[in-house]
């Protein structure tokens, strides 16, 4: 059966076969986490309102459309603490779970790992609407903590398989359009979400059971057809598999060494991922979280109105960072720049670029079409920063890849948890000078965390890769005797 099967399928590139999956991997898994923000909505009880918004310098002209909530299932009397609470636990899960999954997906490898993570995520989202019948807002919570802890392993899993799939000439390509899988996966989940909340038979609960049965399509279709890595797949080609063990194997080893902790905790290489993780996850877990409730709230587009100008940011994020990818490739290739300066140079772009035209865009003040265009330029320039910091970690280490993702994501994940709280503090009102200050606070994190990326990121192999062939290969240990000796000489010299 597999000769026939490698007849067929090994014309087809199995490494981009792998990009597609882990794209749509994480498309599904970011599907099932925010669905939640658009259903919330209507499995809240909800008060009728009949006022309207007057223009008085700090908030726009206009009336709220009225939503209703779905009659055909229950609502329940959640506060916004209470709703905050839910939307909040799934990163609690989330962060715990990062390391110990990076450090599974380092030790067994990344298929099983990735796969474990969406069965968490998949049967947690199905089960959604029976824990909330039967135990409301607690069940809800203690059931999105248990889905982030499950979710923990599912970056860590794909950085591992980038390591072993992803020649580093095309690593910029396939790591970008694996990890966009986050803006598709934002784009699918809302605008989905609302047409399925619109139109359901049974109401909300058609959401969780829509998103976990394309979950779980996805999964049957991983666990059937994807392996690893090129070694023991069945339909490659041997042309291929022969050209990324070529590329790869230099790096990549095949036994487990323990993970370096004390020389990984004093790299500035790696400080400055965790750094330039934190700063871009500020500004997108900002703008994923709470521009559906800027545009509603202080622009005031209705609810049907701005589903689709919500998309629209992430929809340019997905396609800039693609772009993007295809030049950082070709610069590492050609040899025009070298790895650190690529990645420097996309990351400052993906940073520097959204800061300032988020700050401009609360500036639009009740200028609708200035605004929601200067929001789409702004998300849209977060794009460079995946061929920029998100594939460093293999750069700086393919044998620890997934422990690094695990360290990112927690990092990033921390902003996750900060800025929805951060803004509800700093906008109990709503109006466009509360929010403004949001945005200023945004842009002085990017700034800040890119003055990190630009004094420590490095895109070359860090020497805690692989400890133990290091001290044993005696051209290492003549290098550093030889180094230690050098700089014994230029201090005795600027001691004379």
């Amino acid at each position: 059966m597999f000769s026939s099967w490698t007849v067929c399928c090994g014309r087809v590139r199995q490494r981009w076969v792998f990009a597609v999956m882990g794209c749509l991997a994480i498309t599904v898994s970011y599907a099932n986490r925010i669905c939640l923000s658009l259903a919330i909505t209507q499995m809240v009880t909800t008060a009728e309102s009949s006022s309207n918004s007057t223009t008085d310098g700090e908030t726009c002209s206009g009336t709220l459309s009225a939503s209703s909530n779905s009659a055909s299932s229950d609502t329940y009397d959640w506060d916004e603490y209470t709703q905050g609470i839910i939307l909040s636990s799934f990163y609690w899960g989330y962060i715990v779970s990062q390391v110990p999954g990076g450090i599974m997906a380092d030790k067994f490898g990344g298929k099983y790992t990735l796969s474990a993570g969406v069965l968490s995520s998949t049967m947690f989202t199905l089960l959604t609407p029976l824990v909330v019948n039967k135990f409301d807002s607690t069940g809800l919570i203690i059931l999105r903590i248990l889905m982030g802890l499950g979710e923990g392993t599912t970056f860590p899993a794909l950085n591992v398989l980038i390591a072993e799939w992803a020649p580093p000439q095309e690593r910029s390509k396939i790591g970008t359009m694996v990890m966009t899988g986050t803006q598709v996966g934002t784009i699918l989940g809302n605008a989905l979400s609302g047409i399925l909340l619109e139109y359901s038979p049974i109401g909300w609960p058609l959401v969780f059971y829509f998103f976990g049965g394309l979950s779980a399509l996805w999964l049957v279709t991983w666990i059937l057809f994807f392996h690893s890595n090129p070694d023991v797949h069945p339909y490659i080609s041997e042309a291929e598999k022969k050209y990324i063990q070529d590329k790869i194997s230099e790096n990549t080893r095949k036994h487990t060494q323990p993970i370096p902790w004390r020389h990984m905790v004093t790299s500035f290489p790696l400080w400055a991922l965790l750094i330039g993780k934190f700063g871009h996850d500020w500004g997108f877990y900002t703008m994923v979280t709470d521009l559906p409730k800027y545009m509603s709230n202080v622009l005031k587009f209705s609810i049907t109105s701005n589903g689709l100008l919500t998309a629209l940011p992430y929809l340019a994020m997905w396609i800039l960072s693609n772009i993007c990818s295809i030049p950082a490739d070709w610069l590492i290739k050609s040899g025009k720049m070298t790895t650190t300066n690529v990645r420097k140079a996309f990351t400052t772009f993906g940073s520097v670029g959204p800061a300032i035209f988020l700050v401009a865009a609360s500036y639009g003040e009740c200028n609708r079409v200035l605004v929601v265009i200067l929001f789409i330029i702004g998300v849209g320039l977060m794009g460079p920063f995946y061929p920029g910091l998100m594939v460093n970690g293999v750069d700086l280490s393919p044998n620890y890849s997934g422990t690094l993702m695990a360290l990112m994501i927690a990092t990033g994940s921390l902003a996750g948890i900060v800025t929805p709280y951060v803004v509800g503090v700093l906008t109990p009102n709503q109006t466009v000078t509360e929010w403004r200050m949001v945005f200023w606070i945004t842009f002085a994190v990017f700034m800040a965390t890119n003055v990190g990326v630009l004094f420590w990121q490095d895109g070359e192999i860090q020497y805690w890769n692989d400890l133990e062939n290091r001290e044993n290969d005696p051209k290492d240990v003549e290098s550093e005797a030889t180094a230690a000796k050098n700089l014994k000489n230029l201090r005795t010299k600027a001691v004379t």
